[in-house]
């Protein structure tokens, strides 16, 4: 495989998603687009084509603001398919100012729907007005303020009047999602931060909800429609340009939608942020898993479509796999040890103090407890063995939900064998650290509020169609 090949894949996929910052990437602008884009930016040129032509028309809705004028707009077009298999083609455009004439135009040679904004500009302006007045008589106001303490106190003033209006305008708007149902925008920003370990409370920016692709989503899974193929145009004096799902806002309501965080995804493989507290494949009477929203996404793919598993309390990167082959060759690359996966955990002390060096491999026996499932036991003579590379990355203060504070490990693990609960056993068992991971509820202590702080943070393997070897990266949220 050339290296320029290598290099081209790299970069799409080795992204690293930094929780503790916010969900913000170091690597790469935008997240990965969830469905396959071809047909979908087939229509969205189309589409900029009959705009161009006066074939779709573009209507004013508001007033135009002296800094958009002439601005050019985002367009977005999903290619859906009913439960008779017949597709049809939504498409919308970003903000609530304009919006797309699409009466009796066909796209791709196939009907058109219009995804209408989930909030109008008129219930947005109605949400706004009660605000509205007094910030602009205390913008005027800090204008002309020339004493520095009671400048400070109108901002105050002005800040508070601001976030009240822009809740009262998030108010406005729910989804429904890919799971049949519907969620506010409040709920899935409150368990977005409580995933992210963000401050409670924090709103999402404004115009969240206002791009093409939650609009196009919302419209289809509100309409019972399966997404096939979606994608996003940029129009404008220069052209057209094809662009992403962005982080800041589509970041926060995509995965709520879809019910999975897509880290990459081709037309073999997906990798995914598994969240805490999901199982990775459905049990005897949960039913909710990864898998299960997986399928509902695609559900075209393998019935048993992971290619390995991650503890329900552990986050970070799995793959599934989109057909038989990948997901057979997939599998062999993980039997025969081929694939390289780094964690992350936050241990519950100092492993120094249990006289544990900053690197080294441990190997430990462990089988399971028949008569305490799932839990795994210590046994030299039939556990099966289990080798954990280590790296301690520092010692740091940890704050429990509770608000108590003490000093806790943070560990880089590198497995060199894939065995249940091999990190969990290797932490806590008297015979590797002796320290649990914090909020493990099988071999530590988990406080009310608080999760297992192990991330599967890092994944390497070999592209199951072109040889390529592949990265991803996805950064823990603690």
């Amino acid at each position: 495989m050339a290296a320029a090949e290598i290099r081209r894949v790299r970069k799409s996929v080795n992204f690293r998603y930094d929780g503790r910052n916010g969900n913000e990437k170091t690597k790469g602008e935008n997240m990965f687009p969830p469905f396959p884009e071809k047909r979908a930016a087939q229509a969205c040129e189309e589409i900029a084509r009959k705009i161009d032509s006066g074939e779709i028309g573009v209507i004013r809705v508001t007033k135009e603001s002296e800094e958009r004028k002439d601005a050019g707009m985002m367009i977005g077009a999903l290619v859906c398919r009913d439960e008779d298999g017949n597709e049809t083609v939504i498409a919308s455009n970003s903000g609530t100012a304009r919006r797309l004439d699409l009466r009796g135009t066909e796209i791709l040679s196939l009907p058109s729907q219009y995804a209408e904004p989930v909030a109008s500009a008129e219930e947005i302006a109605r949400a706004l007005s009660g605000n509205d007045a007094e910030i602009h008589r205390l913008t005027e106001e800090i204008g002309s303020e020339k004493n520095a303490e009671k400048r400070r106190g109108l901002e105050s003033k002005r800040k508070i009047l601001c976030a009240q209006s822009l809740a009262n305008v998030h108010a406005l708007y729910s989804f429904c999602c890919a799971d049949g149902k519907t969620r506010t925008l409040r709920d899935i920003c409150e368990s977005h931060n409580a995933a992210m370990m963000m401050p409670e409370g924090k709103l999402p920016p404004t115009g969240t909800g206002d791009c093409c692709a939650p609009k196009l989503l919302h419209h289809a899974f509100k309409n019972n429609l399966l997404p096939v193929s979606m994608c996003e145009f940029f129009v404008g004096n220069g052209g057209t340009k094809k662009c992403e799902p962005c982080d800041e806002r589509c970041g926060i309501l995509l995965p709520a939608m879809l019910g999975l965080k897509i880290l990459f995804r081709d037309d073999d493989i997906c990798a995914i942020d598994k969240p805490s507290g999901l199982l990775s494949v459905p049990g005897r009477t949960e039913k909710d898993s990864a898998e299960t929203r997986f399928r509902r996404l695609f559900p075209g793919s393998p019935a048993q479509p992971a290619v390995h598993r991650l503890d329900m309390e552990t986050s970070g990167i799995l793959i599934l796999a989109l057909n038989r082959e990948s997901q057979r060759a997939m599998q062999r690359q993980f039997e025969n040890g081929d694939v390289r996966k780094e964690y992350v955990a936050l241990l519950d002390g100092v492993l120094a103090k249990n006289g544990i060096p900053a690197h080294g491999t441990v190997e430990t026996f462990f089988r399971l407890d028949v008569e305490n499932r799932p839990h795994q036991i210590w046994d030299a003579e039939n556990g099966k063995k289990a080798v954990t590379e280590w790296q301690v990355l520092g010692v740091e203060r940890y704050e429990s939900p509770g608000g108590t504070a003490r000093n806790a490990t943070r560990v880089l693990f590198m497995p060199h064998t894939g065995r249940t609960h091999q990190l969990r056993t290797a932490s806590a068992d008297a015979h590797g650290f002796g320290i649990p991971i914090i909020g493990d509820s099988l071999y530590g202590t988990k406080a009310d509020g608080e999760r297992l702080m192990l991330h599967a943070r890092r994944i390497e393997f070999t592209h199951p169609r072109t040889g390529v070897r592949m990265t991803i990266e996805c950064g823990e949220a603690f």
